[in-house]
């Protein structure tokens, strides 16, 4: 009986077509999530690299030095891997079939930035990290493109 009358206001009534890209028709998406993410495990990476090791026998340098060590590290890990998740909602939420003909490496683009922020939370390179970051700069511009818009480029440090 439900079912009948559910179709008979589906067939007696009209309604306007929503497209959306999304789950939910935010419309709301911004590379500079991705960005400020991958900023900011290039910023650990380059403290990592910078920390020098206290002197052997001081164990309340020691446990400084790990404390900030493990902290860095930490924030490290949580912001690549949410770069990483941020460029995958871009990826696959925003980005249809229709931009593939635009972008033809669009897979290409965001598989391969999305191993990087993999690499930067696994690894301490100064040299993955940059790369991360031109990935990241290369997909801001591809997105922008995408909306016919020109936003320019900046970094937080």
């Amino acid at each position: 009986m439900l079912d009948r009358a559910l179709k008979s206001l589906r067939n007696n009534t009209s309604a306007d077509v929503a497209d959306a890209h999304c789950d939910g028709p935010c419309g709301v998406y911004d590379p500079a999530s991705v960005r400020i993410a991958a900023e900011a495990a290039v910023s650990m990476t380059k403290k990592i690299l910078a920390m020098t090791p206290p002197a052997n026998g001081d164990a309340a340098a020691w446990a400084a030095y790990n404390n900030t060590m493990s902290r860095y590290i930490a924030i490290k890990e949580e912001q690549a891997h949410l770069a990483k998740s941020e460029l995958l909602v871009l990826w696959t939420d925003y980005f249809k079939p229709k931009h593939l003909a635009e972008f033809p490496d669009l897979h290409t683009t965001f598989w391969n930035a999305a191993k990087l922020c993999s690499t930067v939370k696994v690894e301490v390179s100064a040299t993955h990290a940059q790369e991360l970051m031109d990935a990241v700069k290369e997909i801001h511009e591809l997105f922008w493109k995408s909306k016919g818009r020109d936003v320019a480029w900046y970094t937080a440090s």
